[in-house]
């Protein structure tokens, strides 16, 4: 679902401004980096098991921590529900 969230986020974005969906993409593949590299530094999530990185004032990552990897669940606008 992560993927599709991303995709969605990106078209939305770039019908009005194609430099700024690509840097917001760049930006959710730096804060997906940094979640693998420290996964407990970010907040514990609002669904048990998950935790949620503020990619930006409106988007957060929601991930979980598997045994050998972080796992992205969703990217969301905050005014989306969750869960």
């Amino acid at each position: 679902m992560a993927l599709a969230d991303r995709e969605a986020i990106m078209r939305f974005i770039a019908q009005d401004n194609v430099t700024a969906a690509i840097e917001l993409d760049l930006q959710f593949e730096q804060k997906a980096e940094a979640a693998r590299q420290r996964p407990e530094l970010y907040k514990t999530g609002r669904v048990k098991g998950t935790r949620e990185l503020v990619v930006r004032p409106n988007f957060v990552m929601v991930y979980r921590v598997l045994a050998d990897a972080v796992e992205i669940l969703r990217v969301l606008h905050t005014k989306q529900k969750w869960p």
